[in-house]
């Protein structure tokens, strides 16, 4: 591994840590995490090649870049996937930031005998993406909101599918790990907002503490104590909050800030202006406990023809 590539390495933790923490600050003191747009639906952003939605961390930082630069579609490509797409990126459009990961052939020291030892590792790369408002020759047509109604019958199925014992009553939501409930105030106590109706705010509150649900040892065994220290608790909490809106993307839910959100994110922020692969950590974590939640879903069941 050379050094440049060392560096290479550093420049993408911290340009896509920069970016996210940019989008986090941008409301001149009002601070929101990405995915609290007002009057706008969530989606994962989507690869304009390929089709498929990207993941982890790249869902935070284009919604990060989306939000600061103010784009309206969730469609993003390279400039050559562009132009394959028969379309051009307009002269002066700044690109924004997504990683992926390439495999290397390492060759090590073995720490107790010294002798070299080969095997494979992955290591970060920075890909430049362009949204589909940058370029000239697309027609951006915005996806259809999801029926609400539809949505929250989604989102019931989809906690009801994993098994995880849900009280309800008292005004706090919490999940207790020592007897592994979730605790969820009735539904009546939650109100709408201007991005969020009041049964949205419920199943946005109970899909973070579902992935919380995730966090113990014989789910995902989510250990933060040895890296973050005194950190560790406000890391979870950012899982759960990545973890909640990569969900309520998927479901067609708006997600709204929980009460004890403003408190949090100044946190956020230091660890991960401290830390640049803290929200990659926690971005890889909350993919996998959305994974481990979507691996709980029971295949739908559909009537055999007559």
């Amino acid at each position: 591994m050379t050094r440049n590539s060392n560096r290479n390495r550093k420049d993408v933790y911290q340009t896509v840590t920069d970016q996210i923490v940019a989008a986090i600050e941008a409301g001149a003191g009002e601070w929101q995490m990405p995915w609290h747009r007002a009057g706008e639906g969530l989606n994962r952003p989507v690869n304009i090649d390929t089709g498929n939605a990207y993941r982890g961390i790249n869902i935070v930082a284009l919604w990060a870049a989306g939000q600061v630069r103010g784009y309206s579609s969730g469609t993003w490509g390279t400039y050559r996937q562009w132009q394959k797409a028969g379309a051009q990126v307009r002269k002066g459009e700044k690109a924004s930031t997504v990683v992926f990961y390439k495999e290397f052939d390492v060759e090590e020291p073995d720490p107790d005998t010294g002798e070299l030892e080969t095997g494979k590792r992955l290591f970060a790369r920075a890909s430049s993406v362009f949204n589909a408002d940058q370029v000239e020759g697309f027609e951006i047509t915005l996806p259809e909101p999801k029926d609400p109604v539809q949505a929250i019958a989604e989102a019931d199925s989809f906690v009801t599918d994993t098994g995880a014992e849900v009280r309800h009553g008292g005004a706090r939501a919490f999940y207790r790990p020592s007897e592994d409930f979730i605790q969820m105030p009735d539904k009546e106590r939650f109100v709408g907002s201007e991005t969020s109706t009041a049964t949205e705010g419920y199943y946005g509150t109970l899909l973070h503490e579902l992935v919380h649900w995730t966090g113990i040892e014989r789910r995902c065994d989510r250990q933060f104590g040895k890296r973050f220290g005194d950190d560790a608790y406000a890391v979870e909490e950012l899982v759960a909050e990545l973890g909640a809106a990569f969900l309520c993307a998927d479901l067609g839910i708006t997600p709204e800030p929980r009460p004890d959100h403003a408190a949090y994110i100044e946190h956020w922020v230091k660890v991960m202006k401290a830390d640049n692969r803290a929200i990659f950590t926690a971005a890889s974590k909350a993919a996998q406990a959305t994974d481990f939640l979507a691996g709980l879903q029971q295949p739908e069941v559909t009537e055999a023809a007559a």
